[in-house]
């Protein structure tokens, strides 16, 4: 186990339900008319990447009019005010990170580990959420970073993954991979990167055949897993466990 590879959004924070808001204030100052209820971003969410989502739901909406010449130019518009409005709602660290995510970096860090970003969400998002848990040089925390500036292609496609592996100078095999949906997952699996799941509220019910494991969150002295067993780990996922899972996931792979 050479690097850990994270997604971010349900992954390192549970962010969905702010991105929700965002997509409702941007759709209401703009006068759009549009409103999205959570079961309904629930079922979105199988969109990777907030502007494809907007121009999935358009065309759900009124194919005809979502097929015009300006689509992509208010498109833009919406998302880059949704990005305003998430940001507005993310800093000075109102959306604290799940449990165990800044443990295990800490604990990466300290072991030299290289720490790796693997998202569809943009770089004003992932300044906005990790400036205040992770500080102000956090991206020097990080030996790669992809995100939807860097990789055209959005997840369940690998590509994202690629790209950080190409950066990090690994192979799949040699990382472990942090994801909260079956969209990251698919992607993680096919840059063949053994993947612990940790589903948030918009993904539980998504079926994670292939992972790693699947847990509620990492855990930590103040949030353990109950239901990890006593002699694997003191209810939280460390490195050593960590190790454990990859050494057993690259023995049933050979």
């Amino acid at each position: 186990m050479q690097a850990l590879i994270f997604d971010v959004d349900g992954t390192l924070a549970d962010t969905e339900t702010v991105h929700l808001q965002a997509f409702n204030a941007a759709f209401a100052e703009v006068g759009l008319g549009w409103y999205w209820d959570k079961a309904l971003y629930t079922r979105l969410l199988r969109v990777a990447g907030g502007k494809e989502r907007l121009m999935h739901y358009w065309r759900v909406a009124d194919l005809e009019e979502a097929d015009g010449a300006r689509v992509r130019e208010v498109i833009d518009a919406v998302h880059a005010i949704k990005t305003r409005h998430y940001a507005e709602r993310v800093r000075d660290g109102a959306v604290p990170l799940r449990p165990g995510i800044a443990r295990l970096i800490d604990e990466a860090g300290t072991a030299g580990i290289p720490l790796a970003i693997a998202t569809t969400t943009t770089s004003a998002n992932l300044d906005a959420l990790l400036r205040a848990p992770l500080g102000t040089d956090w991206r020097a925390r990080f030996a790669a970073i992809g995100d939807a500036g860097t990789t055209r292609v959005k997840k369940p496609s690998p590509d994202v993954y690629f790209d950080v592996l190409r950066r990090l100078g690994l192979k799949g095999a040699d990382c472990i991979a942090f994801e909260d949906s079956v969209n990251g997952l698919a992607a993680a699996r096919a840059a063949g990167v053994p993947t612990v799941v940790t589903p948030s509220e918009y993904t539980s019910h998504e079926c994670f055949d292939g992972a790693l494991t699947v847990l509620p969150h990492l855990g930590d002295p103040h949030a353990p897993i109950p239901h990890l067993a006593p002699d694997e780990t003191p209810g939280w996922v460390d490195l050593a466990t960590l190790r454990r899972w990859h050494r057993h996931a690259v023995s049933e792979a050979a």
